[in-house]
């Protein structure tokens, strides 16, 4: 069956300093898909992230590019195995130059926290008990 995939286009500001903050997270850069305008993030086999120079990503649109450091444009969430991977992705993001987004959100059966990258866009890392899924 064919695996669909999703890749996710963010202006950045600073190619380097985002290629070295997602590298820290853990993440690997497909340099098939990576020049000096934009980087290609490889999250799983099915997300990919396209890190784009605001001139580069430019190309792509005719609106005004979201400053997002002070709009919202999107907001990307990562599914995680258990509270504790939440917990781990979130704080290594924090420690490798990211900043703290919201609140953490703790249902129970739900647990979330979010961090935004250093241009601003937020990422939130979720887990649900497969039970509460299920019914």
């Amino acid at each position: 069956m064919y695996q669909q995939m999703i890749f996710v286009n963010l202006a950045t500001n600073d190619l380097e300093t985002s290629k070295k903050f997602f590298t820290e997270l853990g993440y690997a850069i497909n340099p098939q898909f990576t020049t000096d305008e934009c980087a290609c993030v490889v999250i799983s086999d099915s997300i990919v992230a396209m890190l784009l120079t605001r001139k580069r990503y430019q190309d792509f649109t005719s609106k005004e590019i979201a400053d997002s450091t002070t709009t919202s444009e999107v907001l990307l969430c990562l599914s995680a195995e258990s509270r504790a991977e939440v917990d781990e992705l979130v704080d290594k993001a924090l420690a490798v130059g990211g900043s703290p987004a919201g609140e953490t959100q703790d249902h129970g059966f739900m647990y979330g926290r979010s961090f935004q990258d250093p241009d601003g866009h937020t990422w939130e890392v979720a887990w649900m008990d497969p039970a509460a899924i299920q019914g």
